[in-house]
């Protein structure tokens, strides 16, 4: 196999080392481990190179600045492999993936999130066959998109969802199939693999630090605590409603917050919390009110893939007009037409 494989190493669970205060990153350790996988020299694996991350982070420490620098050390590769390896913590994979899906304008080659649930320095590592199966994946040219390889399956980024920190099947695609399975042979979806066209060469879109918040309802909740987020600086509010978008109706206090967030300039997208389904505002009167007051349903959009994508379509500088219709609109994947 001629192919080249890029890995880029952020951080995470995968080349941790223990510490006095928990499992933690350490400078120059991971090529060590690589070299301790036999596998990896096989004469049917892909070329690889390995790019270490300074500094090397947990990836509850990631945010939109490690986004932009994921995205330029592919931009700044891309001609010279046929596909990318990312190592990334498992707590904000998801994130990370969607974020690079909208980012990576006009990508033609598959970008790989992988991890593992154990760190490759413990004897049952999950690590070697999530990397192992990453970097075939990601050398076979087939699922040219951002995706994530966990537990046997390929998934696509911004469907991706977290859904255990124990089990060795970390995340699930609840509103959408995956992509490939990993047995014998690597079975891929070409039902699956339908993407929306992008026009245009590869080239790489940065994201801006844009004021978002997501709001989580939940019975009881104190709705006067929502009041410090609206602010004319607040440029969206994500609400994870209940069910199909709903919202209480009997207090006041939560629709008088929502509708001085929209006075403000605010875009007030929801979500669903539950893991499967969509957002239908209107389908009950519990979510009229939203409605009225000009929301924008997130569809079946994972509250990640929503917040990757509000950061990047407010960093292409989009009036609110256009902004609110991108956000129904399938760009990558990421919604149900």
């Amino acid at each position: 196999m001629n192919k080249k494989v890029c890995i880029l190493y952020t951080g995470g669970t995968i080349g941790m080392v223990p510490t006095d205060r928990g499992y933690a990153p350490k400078k120059g350790y991971f090529h060590s481990l690589l070299d301790e996988i036999a596998q990896l020299r096989y004469d049917d694996m892909p070329q690889w190179d390995l790019v270490e991350f300074d500094p090397l982070l947990d990836s509850s420490d990631v945010s939109v600045d490690e986004w932009n620098a994921m995205g330029q050390a592919i931009k700044e590769r891309y001609d010279d492999y046929d596909g990318f390896v990312i190592l990334h913590g498992t707590d904000t994979m998801a994130y990370s993936a969607s974020a690079l899906s909208f980012m990576l304008e006009g990508l033609g080659k598959p970008v790989v999130f992988t991890g593992s649930q154990i760190p490759m320095c413990q004897v049952r590592s999950d690590g070697r066959d999530n990397l192992i199966n990453s970097i075939l994946i990601a050398a076979q040219g087939t699922a040219c998109e951002v995706s994530i390889f966990f537990g046997g399956k390929l998934i696509r980024g911004n469907r991706a969802t977290k859904i255990s920190a124990d089990d060795l099947i970390a995340f699930t695609s609840p509103n959408y199939p995956t992509l490939a399975e990993v047995g014998i042979d690597i079975r891929y979806s070409k039902r699956a693999l339908t993407m929306p066209v992008q026009a245009g060469e590869f080239k790489l879109r940065r994201m801006e630090h844009i004021p978002i918040a997501v709001l989580k309802l939940f019975p009881g909740m104190r709705f006067d605590l929502f009041e410090p987020l609206v602010t004319n600086d607040m440029k969206a509010v994500i609400l994870e409603a209940f069910g199909s978008g709903n919202i209480p109706s009997r207090n006041t206090a939560l629709i008088d917050s929502i509708m001085r967030a929209t006075e403000n300039g605010s875009l007030v997208a929801v979500c669903s919390q539950c893991y499967a389904g969509t957002a239908r505002l209107g389908a009950y009167a519990t979510s009229g009110e939203l409605k009225d007051f000009g929301a924008v349903s997130c569809l079946d959009m994972t509250t990640e893939a929503a917040v990757a994508k509000l950061y990047y379509l407010f960093s292409l500088g989009l009036d609110d007009a256009a902004l609110r219709r991108a956000l129904g609109t399938n760009l990558r994947g990421e919604v149900s037409v």
